[in-house]
């Protein structure tokens, strides 16, 4: 593994941190039952460096209120500071500042915020940890995982749809994952692969670090805080044992026909070309999940019959959804069915409504400052959104963000109501951007 004190053999040179995660991602793919017991080692000065390098600067400030500036106003003292705490054990971890956001259907989510120097620390034991699990974790995971995002996983449901027909779809919906997952059994799924004593009481420390709210902390005895750098990873590690290593090597060699699963963080989709494999499957992952103390949703958690609507078999189809899309059969330009993909619904109204209180917030600033910054709102919509097959989906999008600013806009003067005539005008001159198709994912005409 290389010389602790971080320098290549016979020089004075620092070795790079990417050689570093590349020599600990080698032993981990060559060793794969292997239980890891020294990485601490790896996390030096140069090491944090990088890792502050990859935290976000932008993000709100925990329980101290130090900003990334603040921090970075004595870099190196306190990343030094932060070092030898972390080497020597002293470092506490503090608690996360917990804000909600609202969700679609008028409840909210609770995120957890740490500090800075919290974020920076996790990000090094993230750097470290990755470099291992990524060899472990399977294809068919993909949420918060180097070089793979949302649009990757929806595609790859797009591809295994086509190839077996649609099938019949087991949706998932794990109640309240991030709050109830169980850290004794996070601890033994651990224990399978990283014993290392200074990265192990660490995270201990941060598990146990407790969440601040209107003042108060309390120490939740399950689950951990949203909002942790962190977080992703150990639920990813949780639920790789929990559901992708079983399924795919348990569940698959039973079945009597083609089957997969998609997931990306705690949603998932598992999909069966035969409906009794699919029945099966669905009455044994209760079980399972009870087993790690979690719960499927009795209700959300549902099995469909997606299967390709074909000659004489009609074309209503239930859809689902998956990551923001509506998943849906239609037929190409050719003619031929095929898996289409729209805005979800919920997606749609709590987009809007958020573009609607920024407007109501903002409509005294001049026309040109809204314009940019719906612009940039438009944008990020149309980055996600705009696949193939969602034109319509980010259209009407545009329509609505133009009808809401026009509303608005009426509101904030004793000039009278913006007339359309007059709307035009405005965006002839503060021009928004229009919709795209930014996610060519498939050809419409595709032949299944």
């Amino acid at each position: 593994m290389g010389p602790e004190d971080g320098k290549m053999p016979g020089t004075s040179t620092p070795v790079p941190i990417s050689t570093k995660l590349q020599r600990i991602a080698n032993m981990a793919r060559q060793a794969p039952d292997m239980v890891i017991r020294t990485l601490a080692h790896h996390i030096d000065a140069d090491f944090l460096r990088e890792a502050y390098g990859r935290t976000r600067k932008d993000g709100a400030a925990g329980i101290d209120g130090q900003t990334a500036a603040d921090y970075a106003g004595n870099l190196e003292g306190n990343l030094s500071s932060l070092l030898g705490r972390f080497k020597s054990g002293r470092y506490r971890a503090p608690a996360v500042r917990r804000v909600h956001i609202p969700k679609g259907d008028g409840r909210t989510r609770p995120i957890g915020i740490p500090t800075f120097e919290d974020k920076v620390l996790q990000r090094a034991v993230v750097m470290v940890l990755e470099a291992v699990y990524e060899q472990d974790f399977l294809d068919c995971s993909y949420g918060f995982r180097p070089g793979r995002s949302a649009h990757d996983a929806v595609d790859a449901l797009w591809r295994n749809l086509m190839a077996v027909g649609g099938g019949w779809v087991i949706d998932l919906d794990i109640q309240s994952f991030f709050d109830t997952l169980d850290r004794e059994q996070l601890r033994g799924l651990l224990d399978l692969r990283v014993r290392d004593g200074v990265l192990r009481r660490t995270i201990g420390k941060w598990l146990r670090a407790g969440v601040m709210e209107a003042g108060v902390v309390s120490q939740p005895d399950a689950g951990t805080p949203q909002g942790g750098v962190i977080s992703p990873l150990l639920a990813n590690v949780y639920l790789h044992h929990v559901l992708d290593a079983w399924f795919e090597r348990v569940v698959k060699p039973r079945l009597r026909g083609r089957a997969f699963l998609v997931r990306y963080a705690d949603d998932a989709v598992i999909v069966c070309a035969r409906e009794d494999d699919a029945r099966r499957v669905m009455a044994v992952l209760p079980k399972r999940f009870g087993k790690y103390g979690l719960t499927l949703h009795p209700e959300k958690t549902r099995l469909i019959c997606f299967s390709s609507p074909g000659a004489g078999r009609g074309a209503k189809v239930p859809t689902f959804d998956f990551l923001g899309f509506t998943h849906y059969w239609g037929q190409s330009r050719r003619g031929n069915w095929v898996v289409k993909k729209r805005t979800a619904a919920k997606r749609l109204r709590r987009s809007l409504k958020a573009i609607n209180q920024w407007c109501r917030d903002h409509r005294h600033l001049g026309l040109a400052a809204q314009a940019r910054q719906l612009g940039q709102k438009l944008r990020g919509h149309y980055e996600y959104y705009g696949v193939t097959t969602n034109s319509e989906g980010i259209t009407r999008f545009y329509r609505e963000v133009v009808a809401r600013w026009r509303h608005w806009l009426s509101r904030r003067s004793q000039r009278g109501w913006v007339t359309w005539e007059r709307m035009r005008r405005i965006l002839a001159h503060h021009q928004l951007p229009r919709p795209r198709v930014a996610h060519r994912a498939y050809p419409l005409a595709a032949n299944p």
